[in-house]
C-alpha cells in the first residue's frame, strides 16, 4: 500500500512539521486545509499520469482543474478582474504550502500562471491584457517564461545571445534559443528575454516578448530530462515575428519586470518546498512507526529518531526565515537578504529531509512506490533553480558586509 494512502484531509498535520506557521488567520488556515485536503485526496493520487505526461496526463490535469473549480478552490490568488478569487499574497503565501506539497498542485489548482498574470497585468499593452489575461486565468491559455539559454551563464542575463532585429512594421523579429524553460512543450504563450541591439553583452538593451508558440519559426527543439524527470523544454526561435503589442514592458526593461516576478517566484518556491518537506516528513514519521524488524520497529532506533529530530529541527528552523521574505515581500519592502537566505535554507532543508525520508524507507524509499524520489529530485535542484546557492550566499553576504564600517580595530579596546 502506498504510504500516502494514509493521509486523509481529517488528519491532522502529521508529526510536528506542519505546525507554526508564524501569524496564519483563521481564515487563511481554514482554506489552507481545504486545499491540503484537495492536494492530498485529489492531485497525488495522479501523479504517476501527471508525471508521465502526454495526452492522459493533459485530459487528468482538466478533470483535476474542473474539480478545483467546483470546489471554489480554483485561481485563488489571481486578480477578481481577470476572473481569479483575488486571495492577496499575505493570506495566499499561508496556502501555498499545502496547494504546493504536489509538483502538480498549482496547476491543478489554477495558481500556476500567477507570475504571468500579474506580469503581464502590471506591463503589457491593453490589447494583450484584453485579449489573453482571462483566458489564461480560466486555464485556456498556457504560458511559459524562457530567459536562460544553453551557452550562457544563467546568473548573468547581460550575455543573453537571443536577438531581436525592428522590422519595417515596427514590430521584432526574434532570432535565438533558449532551453530550461518550464512547460514549453505544451505552452500556447511563451515570454521571451531578448537583446534588441548587436552591440554585445550589457542588460541596457534587453526586453520581454509575449510569443504565441505557434508562430511561424517558433520550435520547440526537445525535452530536457531533470535527474529522470521531464517538464523542461529546449526551444527555438528562427525569425519569428513578434507585433509592437506584444513587448512586455518598456523596451530596455525587461530586468525591472523580470526583477519583480523573480522575487514573488523565488518565495512562492520557497513556500512550496516546505510543503513538500512537510510530505517527505510525514512519510517517514509513518515508515518509522510501521515497519518492524526482529529488534522492534524503526521508531525505537536511535539512528531514525536523530533523523526525525534533524528533519524537524531543520523544516521548523526555516520556516520562519521563509515567512519573514513573504511578509516583507507583501509589505513592499527590500526583501534581497531575506530571498537569499530563505532561498538557500529552504533547498537545503528539502534535500536534507527527503533524503533522510529515503534512508528510513531502505530500498523502498528509490522506487516508484512513494513520492520521495521526486521529492529528493526536487531539492538536488532547488540549490540551482533561481540562482545557485553560491549566487544568494555571496550576494547575501557582501550586503550585509557592506552594513559594517572598515577599521583597523576588531573589537572595542574598553578604555
Amino acid at each position: 500500500m502506498n504510504p500516502e494512502q494514509h493521509l486523509s484531509a481529517t488528519d491532522p498535520p502529521l508529526g510536528a512539521a506542519g505546525l507554526g506557521q508564524p501569524g496564519c488567520p483563521p481564515e487563511a488556515a481554514a482554506l489552507r486545509e481545504r486545499v491540503r485536503a484537495f492536494v492530498r485526496e485529489r492531485v497525488m493520487p495522479c501523479e504517476p499520469v501527471l508525471d508521465a505526461g502526454g495526452d492522459a496526463a493533459r485530459s487528468t490535469l482538466r478533470g483535476l482543474q474542473a474539480e478545483a473549480k467546483r470546489a471554489g478552490l480554483w485561481a485563488l490568488p489571481l486578480p477578481e478582474e481577470y476572473g481569479g478569487q483575488g486571495l492577496g499574497l499575505p493570506l495566499y503565501f499561508h496556502v501555498a504550502e499545502a496547494e504546493g506539497a504536489s509538483d502538480h498542485g498549482p496547476a491543478a489548482l489554477g495558481s500556476a500562471p500567477l507570475l504571468d498574470v500579474l506580469m503581464l497585468a502590471r506591463h503589457a499593452d491593453g490589447t494583450v491584457r484584453d485579449r489573453f489575461l482571462r483566458r489564461i486565468a480560466d486555464g485556456e491559455v498556457r504560458t511559459c517564461y524562457a530567459m536562460t539559454e544553453p551557452e550562457t551563464p544563467g546568473t548573468d542575463p547581460g550575455l543573453t545571445a537571443t536577438r531581436a532585429v525592428s522590422d519595417a512594421a515596427g514590430g521584432w523579429v526574434l532570432h535565438g534559443r533558449k532551453w530550461f524553460t518550464s512547460g514549453a512543450g505544451d505552452a500556447d504563450l511563451v515570454t521571451v528575454l531578448a537583446r534588441v541591439d548587436d552591440e554585445g553583452p550589457g542588460t541596457d538593451s534587453l526586453s520581454l516578448f509575449l510569443v504565441p508558440a505557434s508562430a511561424a519559426g517558433f520550435t520547440v527543439v526537445r525535452e530536457l530530462p531533470v535527474l529522470g524527470a521531464g517538464g523542461q523544454w529546449e526551444i527555438e526561435l528562427d525569425g519569428v515575428a513578434v507585433p509592437p503589442e506584444q513587448v512586455v514592458g518598456a523596451p530596455g526593461q525587461a530586468l525591472r519586470v523580470a526583477g519583480e516576478r523573480l522575487v514573488l517566484g523565488r518565495v512562492l518556491r520557497c513556500l512550496r518546498w516546505l510543503g513538500q518537506a512537510e510530505r517527505a516528513f510525514d512519510l517517514m514519521c509513518l515508515r518509522a512507526r510501521s515497519r518492524s524488524q526482529s529488534a522492534g520497529p524503526l521508531a525505537d532506533r536511535q539512528l531514525v529518531q536523530q533523523m526525525v529530530f534533524d528533519s524537524l529541527l531543520a523544516i521548523r528552523s526555516t520556516r520562519p526565515l521563509v515567512h519573514e521574505a513573504a511578509a516583507r515581500l507583501a509589505a513592499g519592502g527590500d526583501t534581497r537578504l531575506e530571498t537569499g537566505l530563505a532561498k538557500v535554507a529552504a533547498a537545503r532543508m528539502l534535500q536534507q529531509v527527503a533524503d533522510a525520508a529515503i534512508q528510513v524507507h531502505g530500498a523502498a524509499g528509490l522506487g516508484p512506490d512513494t513520492a520521495l524520489p521526486g521529492l529528493f529530485r526536487t531539492g538536488r535542484t532547488a540549490r540551482l533553480l533561481d540562482g545557485p546557492d553560491e549566487l544568494h550566499i555571496t550576494a547575501v553576504a557582501r550586503r550585509v558586509l557592506r552594513g559594517y564600517p572598515v577599521t583597523s580595530r576588531t573589537e572595542p579596546s574598553g578604555r
